[in-house]
């Protein structure tokens, strides 16, 4: 069975495990190795079941623990060849572990297999994941998105759960003592997903058959979980919570438990 794990979620710092205790992989490693284990271990997976981290892109906040990760480790490193690159350059991946180009193909991991898609982001070459689970199922993990482009929406489409990003409240952002040009950038088609944007994005989805959807990559100072789920749903129409749908939001850290679909 499924099982999606978010140990982190937030502008502070993100990682998904996806599989179980006796295998799976990580989507990115934005904070400490002491700070991941430790998550793991709340959720009693062993450090042994994770098999292969993937990559989104090169911000801190979704690589930070990655050095230590694989120097620990020796895990293979998924991504795009331009993020890639620019970690082994910046010595952000350790030599122990491997790096594969994921851009055109899929491959197996843990018994399911993933392809990657462009993200509209301000990072070399910022991309999602989407997952055909061991069990027949499709999620995918979509954050650090600037806006819903064809590509997205069409990776999206045919999940059954999907982790979105909902980043920010607008009125929040723009009101907020963030200097000028970080609200820009955040506003920007190549910043952030805002709560009404994921709205929109999460109407689409239930219309076409997703049942299971995870808000995440939060802003601590423009967002907070209650305001993003209730923007969302303000989105969703005639859609019934629990009958068409099944929503949370992502913690920023785990106190244990996963998502099953």
């Amino acid at each position: 069975m499924a099982r999606i794990y978010p140990l982190f979620s937030s502008s502070k710092g993100n990682s998904t495990f996806i599989g179980t205790e006796k295998g799976g992989f990580l989507i990115d490693c934005g904070v400490s190795f002491k700070r991941l284990s430790a998550a793991l271990e709340v959720n009693n997976i062993p450090l042994t079941a994770v098999q292969a981290v993937f990559i989104t892109h090169e911000h801190s906040d979704h690589i930070s623990g990655l050095k230590m990760l694989t120097k620990h480790t020796g895990i293979p490193v998924y991504g795009t060849k331009r993020t890639l690159q620019r970690l082994c350059d910046t010595d952000k991946i350790s030599p122990n572990s491997p790096v594969i180009d994921l851009i055109g193909k899929s491959i197996s991991c843990a018994g399911h297999e993933l392809s990657c898609f462009s993200t509209p982001h301000d990072a070399i070459q910022s991309c999602g994941y989407r997952i055909a689970t061991d069990d027949g199922k499709v999620c995918a993990v979509c954050t650090d998105v600037g806006h819903i482009t064809p590509e997205v929406d069409s990776a999206l489409e045919g999940c059954r759960f999907v982790l979105i990003e909902s980043n920010y409240d607008e009125g929040m952002l723009r009101h907020g003592s963030y200097p000028i040009y970080l609200k820009e950038r955040i506003l920007s088609p190549i910043g952030h997903l805002s709560n009404n944007d994921c709205g929109v994005q999460v109407k689409r989805m239930i219309e076409r058959g997703t049942t299971h959807i995870l808000l995440g990559h939060l802003s601590p100072e423009n967002n907070t979980p209650d305001i993003a789920y209730s923007t969302v749903r303000s989105h969703l129409g005639g859609a019934v919570s629990g009958r068409d749908y099944i929503m949370g939001v992502a913690p920023m850290e785990t106190q244990g438990g996963a998502v099953i679909f």
